[in-house]
């Protein structure tokens, strides 16, 4: 019970039970990676690999492995006196972060307006109703999820695997955006009615409309994004 609570603490339930020595290391690096870019590990908690390991109940050795991969990855940095800390997202990466993506899912957009059978747009529609009625609810948690879906379903549109997968390898930090963004009901009412927009013109076929409102939608996300790790470290 102690080991469960304290995995429970540290965001790391899913890791109770680990027993078989295969992949152990990736298991503790995927579950560790998931539980920072949900939030479950907040930003500056410092992880000690001797603690992990001994709350787990494993040996170091997967953990070492695990820790040292999200450090390459940005995910953690080495504190002078020992043990690691989760990193925040810093100004840059927000920056350069967004502007990737105003590029690519504009594009993406682009494409769908053009390319999509008017069958293709009823999923998007029902994540847009699904999305309001969880809002109307306050059940704010599970947006992230489905904004997460509404996009990927507008990407797909684009026909494009080679443009996807480039959006889908910023899938990770874009998720920690999303968290910051959509826990204020009022912007994630925005950024419904965003989606709402983007389908209309999509219905259209207006290429270049559907374009610029997922751009002003980025930008949008961008400030919000920036005036919530600016109030934090306040």
């Amino acid at each position: 019970m102690e080991i469960k609570a304290e995995l429970k603490n540290m965001g790391l339930q899913h890791l109770s039970g680990l027993t078989e020595r295969k992949s152990l290391g990736q298991h503790v690096f995927e579950n560790i990676k998931q539980a920072i870019i949900k939030g479950d590990i907040p930003s500056g908690q410092r992880l000690v690999e001797s603690r992990l390991a001994a709350t787990l109940d494993i040996s170091r050795t997967p953990v070492r492995e695990a820790i040292h991969k999200l450090e390459r990855e940005g995910y953690l940095t080495k504190r002078p006196r020992g043990g690691f800390v989760v990193l925040g997202l810093g100004s840059d990466d927000i920056e350069e972060t967004f502007g990737i993506r105003g590029v690519l899912e504009g594009y993406a957009a682009r494409l769908a307006a053009i390319k999509h059978d008017e069958k293709d747009l009823e999923p998007l529609e029902a994540r847009i109703r699904t999305f309001q009625q969880h809002l109307d609810n306050g059940n704010l948690e599970v947006l992230p999820d489905i904004n997460t879906e509404f996009h990927e379903l507008l990407y797909a549109l684009s026909r494009s695997p080679r443009l996807i997968k480039m959006i889908n390898d910023l899938k990770d930090q874009i998720y920690r955006f999303r968290q910051m963004i959509l826990k204020d009901a009022e912007l994630a009412g925005m950024s419904n009615e965003d989606h709402r927009h983007m389908l209309e013109f999509i219905k259209r076929r207006d290429a270049k409309g559907v374009e610029k409102v997922v751009r002003e939608h980025l930008m949008r996300g961008q400030t919000a994004v920036m005036k919530s790790i600016k109030g934090n470290s306040v």
